[in-house]
């Protein structure tokens, strides 16, 4: 993640408090916690900064300034990236909002923190396809073979980041599936839409978008003045891959209400042609981050 531009705030960052909690957070997180192997001995108590570098998506020069204390004031991005890479808890969350100068997210619309227990699954998952969405489509983190088969997900701004508007606006988001499975897809994205809108309030992101959908998709538009809800996916889905081509998986779902998120857990039967495929994208996808990282 690049931390951008800086931004002015009129809040006041608490630099000293803000370094102490995060170098605390980190003392207090193990390598197993998160996933990581422990290697040989370690001299520094929990994990090393550039690891947590590496969770929060960050540089590590980045990271080790704002716990030294000598850094820019983060952006609200940045510290949900913190948040997450140090698998706070919600109060813990808001807590680091308010020493980095920033007002903490209302409760209420706080699907960018994705509940500590949910990371530690995570964290398990490192060679299966897995990822966190929100109500509305957007994908928060997804392990390293979940990009290598659905792409980055992270990446998109503005409406774009739900899945739901991609699916309405933006053919290559379709041709990622089956032409027979399209009709199935439309139908439960815009269900699962109503009900997150019903739910949130008039207000909310998701009744926004709805908005925005209604006015550039009539698709969109005639399924949703239908007012089905309930229409769900079965645990099968159909995916065209540029690399692998048709592969077909397994999608298992742990929801968790207090977030609105989900985590999407995509699996092939051992000894199969799509488990062979899984494999193969994970050599695929490790190649491509080496070329990536110049490693």
């Amino acid at each position: 993640m690049d931390p951008g531009t800086p931004v002015r705030h009129s809040k006041h960052m608490d630099r000293t408090n803000l370094a102490d909690f995060l170098r605390t957070r980190r003392e207090a997180l193990q390598p197993d916690d998160v996933g990581l192997p422990r290697g040989q001995r370690r001299r520094t108590p929990g994990l090393r900064r550039e690891e947590v570098a590496v969770l929060c998506g960050m540089s590590t020069d980045y990271y080790s300034r704002i716990e030294r204390g000598r850094g820019p004031q983060p952006s609200e991005p940045m510290i949900a990236a913190i948040a997450r890479g140090l698998r706070l808890t919600l109060d813990e969350r808001d807590h680091l909002f308010v020493l980095a100068g920033h007002s903490a997210p209302a409760r209420v619309s706080r699907n960018e923190h994705v509940n500590a227990g949910m990371m530690r699954i995570l964290d398990r998952l490192e060679d299966t396809p897995a990822q966190v969405v929100t109500g509305t489509g957007e994908t928060i983190v997804q392990t390293r073979l979940a990009t290598a088969l659905l792409g980055d997900q992270t990446q998109f701004t503005g409406p774009a980041r739900s899945i739901i508007y991609r699916w309405f606006t933006d053919p290559a988001e379709r041709a990622m599936y089956l032409q027979d499975d399209h009709s199935v897809h439309s139908r439960v994205y815009v269900a699962q839409l109503r009900t997150v809108a019903a739910r949130e309030g008039s207000r909310s992101r998701a009744a926004t978008l709805a908005e925005e959908l209604k006015r550039e998709s009539s698709e969109f538009e005639t399924l949703w003045d239908k007012h089905e809800v309930g229409v769900l996916f079965t645990n099968r889905k159909r995916i065209l891959h540029p690399k692998v081509g048709l592969i077909s998986v397994h999608c298992q779902t742990l929801v968790d209400p207090d977030q609105a998120q989900s985590l999407l857990v995509f699996t092939a039967a051992p000894g199969t042609a799509d488990h062979n495929k899984l494999q193969l994208l994970a050599v695929i996808g490790s190649q491509l981050l080496e070329s990536e990282t110049g490693g």
